[in-house]
């Protein structure tokens, strides 16, 4: 196919004290949730100035990205929107209109399937060229890539370096309410697409390490007690551990792209207190936004779509997640939770 531009799709987050509040209601708008919740997670952002980082860290994905599509030989310009805010997507989307881009590839900051990671994306897609109108270009998101073999060899190679033989591996991913996850996925596969991958990227990364054993918990979950979340949660497991006696634990965001404020709050600051309080040796291994080889698996990733190039995969799993226009990749995809 022929593009003309690129669109890197992201979360978003705030850059200052003033931002944090309206960006947590754009995040949890219409699903319900109590104003003091708000306020915990508020704290968590002012505790770092009121700066989330992961939209400089998009901006130093997007500046690898540039570098690598020239050395590919690719004239492609880069754009920029978030979801939740600024540089919002449909604001990107109409300035690519106005600058003439009729063909975009869209490369969602998110390795994996299910409704957050996967169709909410498409659901952005939808929603901006809808705000733009008859002048917004086609947008075709790419694939998963928790299995290709570069985003694997980055965590790999991460962990290594923190990796002691008397440390416990343990992968976390942000934890989703139990029906959204067996929503995940078309029903002849099982449902269960974003736990079913994340276990899969675990073990493609141990594999690698050499390790036999190792755990995959969660993190982050929020909502009401009453809703059953996917379980054990990282802090929970932390204790768990230190109860057998394991002395130390390495624990490798394997369901983040990058350092955003969930992964230095969660991991950086709750669950490295826990495990200090509790007498344990911790560490935590970078993501792979950072290395340059996850820049160098963009290209590849746009190549399959612009130069028909055979997709790098480490799986069997489908290479899912390919969408036109924000269109679901297969009926019942990646379905949203209902709520009661």
């Amino acid at each position: 196919m022929s593009v003309d531009a690129i669109l890197l799709l992201s979360f978003g987050g705030p850059e200052g004290p003033d931002e944090v509040r309206p960006f947590l209601e754009n995040v949890t708008r219409g699903r319900g949730v109590p104003p003091e919740r708000l306020d915990e997670v508020e704290q968590h952002y002012l505790h770092f100035g009121g700066v989330s980082p992961i939209n400089q860290l998009n901006r130093e994905i997007i500046a690898n990205l540039e570098a690598e599509l020239k050395a590919a030989g690719h004239d492609l310009p880069v754009y920029f929107g978030n979801r939740n805010w600024h540089p919002m997507v449909e604001d990107t989307v109409g300035r690519m209109a106005a600058d003439g881009i009729r063909d975009a590839l869209v490369l969602p900051t998110s390795a994996y399937g299910g409704y957050s990671a996967c169709r909410q994306y498409d659901e952005d897609i939808v929603r901006a060229r809808a705000a733009v109108g008859d002048g917004a270009p086609r947008l075709t998101k790419i694939r998963h890539f928790f299995d290709h073999p570069l985003f694997i060899e980055s965590f790999a190679d991460a962990i290594a370096a923190d990796l002691t033989e008397q440390a416990r591996l343990v992968f976390t991913a942000h934890s989703v309410p139990e029906s959204a996850d067996k929503a995940a996925g078309p029903p002849e596969e099982g449902g269960r697409r974003y736990s079913r991958q994340v276990a899969e990227a675990a073990r493609l990364v141990a594999t690698r390490l050499g390790r036999a054993e190792y755990d995959v918990v969660w993190q982050s979950r929020s909502g009401p007690p009453q809703i059953p979340w996917l379980e054990p949660d990282i802090c929970d497991h932390i204790e768990v551990l230190h109860g057998n006696g394991v002395p130390a634990v390495v624990v490798s965001p394997i369901g983040f792209v990058s350092d955003h404020l969930e992964v230095i709050w969660d991991l950086d600051n709750e669950a490295k207190d826990l495990a200090e309080k509790l007498g344990m040796g911790f560490a935590r291994p970078a993501t792979p936004g950072g290395d340059q080889r996850f820049a160098t698996m963009l290209v590849e990733l746009i190549d399959e779509q612009v130069r028909g190039t055979e997709p790098r995969k480490l799986s069997a799993f489908p290479a899912a997640g390919c969408t036109v226009n924000g269109a679901p990749c297969a009926p019942l995809c990646c379905e949203p939770a209902r709520r009661s």
